[in-house]
């Protein structure tokens, strides 16, 4: 069950990305100008997002898809593209309000629908694909677990996820983030190990009919995502 850590840890992200980092976040999801740092983690999050992408069907027709924790939208724009029907959810209105704006064809605008709000609630209703890219990397094993129970049980065909992967690099980069002012820091990305994140999944009841199928990793620059699937069966 998901308790008062996950409540605080969203209250903290809700925060963080509809006021402290949105015109920085709004940079990166463009195509506007950034320095090399940022530039290398542009480059990763497309690459994780075509990875994901191609783990689905090429025509998404008749299928409906949420994006839970969508940002400014890219991947729920490419999946309305093939086909689908997007919910698209996102606890920040600042990001959200910048992917209805950045909706690049009318046509579009109708299969995407921009939700403010927690991708955990069910009343969403249900979908044939749960897509989670980086919006689960803040929180620990257990809470992921329970979390992508909650997701799977509303997914038909799959739930496609990614993580913070348990590196030497990561947990330096980790450990420096722990040095700047609490007040500038961005929420702390909570690198798991497979093996542990495997563990937790199979001691969560509600998973027992689910398991994990493919696995990829994303390395650019100062982006490291591993993405992950998670199939009935």
């Amino acid at each position: 069950m998901l308790g008062q850590g996950y409540v605080c840890r969203r209250g903290e992200l809700e925060t963080y990305f509809d006021r402290t980092a949105a015109d920085a976040w709004s940079r990166l999801t463009s195509d506007a100008p950034v320095g090399r740092i940022r530039a290398t983690v542009r480059a990763g999050r497309e690459r994780m997002r075509q990875t994901l992408l191609a783990w689905m069907p090429a025509d998404l027709s008749g299928c409906r898809l949420l994006d839970a924790g969508c940002g400014t939208g890219a991947l729920a724009i490419e999946a309305a593209r093939r086909g689908a029907d997007v919910v698209a959810v996102d606890l920040s209105a600042t990001l959200i309000r910048i992917g209805r704006e950045r909706m690049p064809d009318m046509r579009l605008a109708g299969r995407v629908d921009f939700r403010v709000g927690d991708m955990l609630d069910a009343r969403f209703g249900r979908f044939d694909y749960v897509v989670a890219m980086d919006s689960l990397i803040h929180y620990r094993s257990e809470d992921l677990a329970q979390m992508l129970a909650r997701l799977a049980d509303r997914s038909r065909f799959g739930v496609l996820f990614t993580v913070a992967p348990r590196t030497p690099v990561l947990a330096a980069m980790h450990a420096v983030g722990r040095l700047f002012p609490r007040g500038n820091r961005a929420p702390a990305i909570v690198p798991v190990s497979d093996r542990a994140l495997r563990r937790a999944i199979r001691s969560t009841r509600l998973l027992d009919a689910w398991r994990i199928g493919r696995t990829a990793r994303v390395a650019s620059g100062f982006y490291t995502s591993q993405a992950m699937e998670l199939v009935p069966g």
